[in-house]
């Protein structure tokens, strides 16, 4: 690993002040960011990054390496929760395992975010396309883990909310603020884009330093609940984003030639939902115990894509 975006990624301001949520949590500190403003910080967030890929994808062509990694990454979102539900299914009840894939096999807006202040900070140029392909990975996974419960559970009591949850996943306010600032951001000629960069561009890391302080007190009072959980999912937390991450971060190099593309497939293959699916699982699986698969992406799998992972997944690209 290039221990050079170790270190620069370990004292990146932002990932600090995750790390500061933590220690704070663990001194049992009455620091807390309002719920009120942490929703409005990841609702600017989701915004900002999708008008500016949105910008991005107006200045690009479309060519067939954009397509291929749309296709790529939908297809991901449909394989990924299959196998996840598999392996999970060797120790946790069918609604537990289908929402954990579930959330597996989708993505995280937040870890995304993160990784593209990391390429900036690097100075590694990526495509704007990226957005539109983190935002296609969010709902399909979502019914693949709906799927995998209803055709499992032999109580066909939530068969009926299957149309419901297929509308939520779709309709997900996420989804629907990143896709609309996608087109939005494309539609907008330069001069007019220039006119709120001060709102798009410059406040964008102040924010995110706000919001992974917020996750790190978050995530900080989720991690011992998790840990009494048990070892199996704190592994699979772990070693499954791995697994993703690398698998991709290699294969992405036979369509995909920007280092920065291929970075941002890997994060979104090795990353978690912890906002989309378990609002959609709150209505498909009401028996699937949140106390699990949101612990596990945001407390276990997201630190460890934000720290450890970009520059694991960086070396790999490197060395393929």
């Amino acid at each position: 690993m290039d221990l050079h975006y170790l270190v620069d990624n370990l004292t990146n301001p932002a990932l600090l002040f995750f790390f500061l949520g933590l220690i704070a949590v663990n001194l049992k500190s009455d620091l807390k960011i309002p719920e009120n403003s942490s929703k409005f910080i990841s609702l600017y967030l989701l915004l900002a990054i999708g008008f500016k890929g949105g910008q991005e994808l107006a200045h690009s062509i479309i060519t067939l390496e954009i397509i291929w990694s749309l296709l790529f990454g939908v297809l991901l979102a449909l394989i990924v929760p299959v196998y996840c539900y598999y392996i999970l299914r060797i120790t946790l009840s069918v609604e537990n395992s289908g929402a954990i894939a579930a959330a597996y096999g989708s993505v995280s807006a937040v870890t995304f975010v993160t990784t593209v202040s990391f390429l900036e900070i690097s100075q590694i140029p990526f495509g704007g396309h990226m957005v539109a392909v983190m935002a296609l990975m969010e709902a399909p996974s979502i019914i693949v883990g709906v799927l995998l419960i209803a055709l499992n559970n032999k109580e066909k009591e939530n068969k009926m909310t299957f149309k419901s949850v297929v509308h939520h996943s779709l309709t997900n306010g996420s989804v629907v603020l990143i896709l609309g600032s996608l087109v939005i951001g494309y539609l907008t000629d330069d001069a007019q884009a220039a006119g709120i960069r001060p709102f798009t561009t410059d406040l964008f890391k102040g924010f995110l330093a706000i919001f992974l302080l917020d996750m790190g007190i978050t995530s900080g009072g989720k991690l011992k609940a998790l840990i009494k959980k048990g070892w199996f999912t704190l592994f699979f937390a772990i070693l499954v984003p791995v697994v993703n991450g690398v698998t991709v971060a290699v294969i992405s190099g036979f369509f995909m030639e920007e280092v920065g593309n291929r970075l941002l497939m890997a994060i979104l293959a090795a990353s978690a939902s912890y906002i989309a699916v378990p609002a959609a699982m709150k209505l498909a699986a009401p028996k699937a115990n949140p106390g699990l698969y949101i612990p596990m992406a945001l407390a276990i799998t997201f630190p460890f894509n934000i720290t450890i992972g970009m520059p694991l997944y960086l070396c790999i690209i490197g060395l393929f």
